[in-house]
C-alpha cells in the first residue's frame, strides 16, 4: 500500500530506523479507519520527522514509546505545524490498537495525575462507582487541584481555607445551573473526604459544604411543539451520509423518546427485523425495553445502513462517526448533531440538548389521549411519578379542571354580594 501512496519513495519510509517496520501496517490501519487517501499521504510524509524526533529524545525501540513521550511530541509539533501533531495522535491510536505501546510510568505522572489516578482506583474498588460517574468525578478532582495549584505546591493541601473552596464553587456557579452545581459540589465533597484520609486539616470541610436547594418539579419539562419537531426533521439535508445519519438518530428520539445514551449504544443486534421489535438498553435502569419497530422507523434505518453507514466497519454499533477515525459515536456526539441541525434549520428552539425530543414525544402522546400508564411503559419509567410531570404541560386539559365562577347573588334589595375566586 506504500507504493500506492508514494510509488517512487516507498522504500524511504520502510527504511526508517524506528517507525519504518510499521509504516505499511500503519497505512493499512488508517485505511481501515476510514482516512482518505490524501490524509494518508500527508500523514506518511511526516513520518521521517516524527522518527527523528523520537530517536533524538532517547527512544531507540518501538516498545519504549509511552503516552508521555507522544504527548510531548504532539505538543512540540503542534506549536510548529499542525500536520505532524495529527499524525502523532493517529500513531498513538494505532500503537494502542495493536498493543504496542507501553503504559505510562508512574514516575512520569505529575502530582495531580498521580493523585487523581489513585482517587479513580479508590472509587472503582472501594466504592464501586460506575465508570461514567468516575470520569465525571475525575474532572472535578482535576479542577480542584488546578485551582489550588497542587502541582506547584503539593504541600498546599494542608493550608486550604474555606475561602479557597468557596471561590471554586463561585466560579463553577457562573458556568452551570443549580442542578449541575449540586452535582459538582457532591463530587467535590467526595474528593475532599478522600483527601481527608491523607491530610487531617481537610476533614472539617466536606460536612459543611452546602448544596443549592433543589425543589421537586420546580422546572417544567423541556418540550417542543410537535410541529416544531416535525419541521426540524424535515429541515435535515438527507442527500449526504452525515445528514442521513443525523436524521436517523433524531428520528428515533422523536419517535420512541429515546435518551441520547440509548441512541449511541444502539447495536445491529438490537434491531430485531423478523420480530418487528427494537430492543433498547436503557441507560438509567440498565434493563431492556422492547418497542415495536414501525414501518417508517424501519425504512429510515434501512436507508441509513445501506447508503450512509461506512462499509466494513468492525463495530456492531448502528451509528458511527462520519469522519475518520471511524468509531462508535458517543452521547456527546448526538447532542452536537442536534445543535448543528438546529442551527442549520433556522428554527427558534430555545433548548440546547437533544433530550427535549424525549419530552416532546411524551407530551405528544399525552395530547393524543394516551394514558399515563402507557406513556410510562413506552418511555421505560419504573415509577408513575416520573410520568406525571408531563401533566403540568397539558394546559388545555388543566383549563377544564377549575369550576366556573358563580354569578352574582342578590341578598336584599339594594345590597349585592359578589362571590370571588
Amino acid at each position: 500500500m506504500l507504493e500506492d501512496l508514494y510509488p517512487r519513495v516507498a522504500g524511504r519510509f520502510r527504511s526508517l530506523p524506528l517507525l519504518g517496520p510499521r509504516a505499511e501496517d500503519f497505512v493499512q490501519w488508517l485505511a481501515a479507519c476510514g482516512y482518505r487517501t490524501v490524509t494518508r499521504r500527508n500523514m506518511l510524509w511526516t513520518f521521517p520527522r516524527i522518527d527523528r524526533w523520537l530517536r533524538r529524545h532517547g527512544v531507540q525501540q518501538l516498545a519504549e514509546i509511552d503516552p508521555a513521550v507522544l504527548a510531548q511530541c504532539r505538543t512540540v509539533f503542534f506549536r510548529r505545524n499542525g500536520q505532524p501533531s495529527a499524525t502523532v495522535r493517529a500513531l498513538g491510536r494505532y500503537l494502542t490498537a495493536r498493543g504496542l505501546i507501553r503504559a505510562q510510568c508512574p514516575e512520569s505522572l505529575t502530582p495531580s495525575e498521580h493523585l487523581v489516578a489513585e482517587y479513580a482506583h479508590y472509587l472503582e474498588t472501594a466504592r464501586g462507582i460506575a465508570p461514567v460517574s468516575i470520569a465525571r468525578q475525575r474532572v472535578t478532582a482535576i479542577r480542584f487541584l488546578k485551582h489550588v495549584r497542587y502541582d506547584a505546591h503539593p504541600a498546599r493541601l494542608g493550608s486550604i481555607t474555606g475561602n479557597d473552596i468557596e471561590a471554586l464553587i463561585r466560579d463553577r456557579a457562573q458556568e452551570v445551573q443549580r442542578t449541575s452545581l449540586r452535582i459538582f459540589i457532591g463530587d467535590l465533597r467526595g474528593f475532599l473526604r478522600f483527601l481527608a484520609m491523607r491530610v487531617e486539616a481537610l476533614s472539617t470541610f466536606a460536612p459543611h459544604i452546602d448544596t443549592p436547594r433543589i425543589y421537586t418539579q420546580e422546572q417544567l419539562p423541556r418540550a417542543l411543539p410537535w410541529e416544531t419537531v416535525q419541521a426540524l426533521l424535515a429541515s435535515i439535508d438527507r442527500r449526504t451520509a452525515c445528514g442521513r445519519r443525523d436524521y436517523a438518530m433524531l428520528f428515533l428520539m422523536a419517535t420512541y423518546g429515546l435518551r441520547i445514551g440509548e441512541v449511541a449504544a444502539l447495536t445491529l443486534d438490537d434491531i430485531q427485523w423478523r420480530q418487528g421489535q427494537l430492543s433498547v438498553l436503557q441507560s438509567k435502569t440498565k434493563g431492556r425495553l422492547l418497542l415495536p419497530l414501525t414501518d417508517q422507523a424501519g425504512a429510515v434505518l434501512i436507508e441509513y445502513l445501506r447508503t450512509a453507514r461506512p462499509p466494513g466497519v468492525p463495530f456492531r454499533h448502528v451509528f458511527v462517526n462520519s469522519r475518520a477515525p471511524i468509531c462508535p459515536i458517543t452521547a456527546g456526539a448526538v447532542t452536537s448533531a442536534f445543535r448543528h441541525r438546529v442551527r442549520r434549520s433556522g428554527l427558534k428552539i430555545p433548548f440546547t440538548g437533544a433530550h427535549c425530543l424525549r419530552h416532546s414525544y411524551a407530551l405528544h402522546l399525552l395530547r393524543r389521549g394516551m394514558s399515563l400508564k402507557l406513556i410510562g411503559d413506552l418511555l421505560g419509567h419504573r415509577d408513575a411519578e416520573s410520568t406525571c410531570i408531563y401533566l403540568r404541560l397539558a394546559t388545555e386539559d388543566l383549563r377544564q379542571v377549575p369550576l366556573a365562577v358563580p354569578p352574582a347573588t342578590l341578598v336584599s334589595p339594594g345590597t349585592e354580594v359578589r362571590s370571588w375566586a
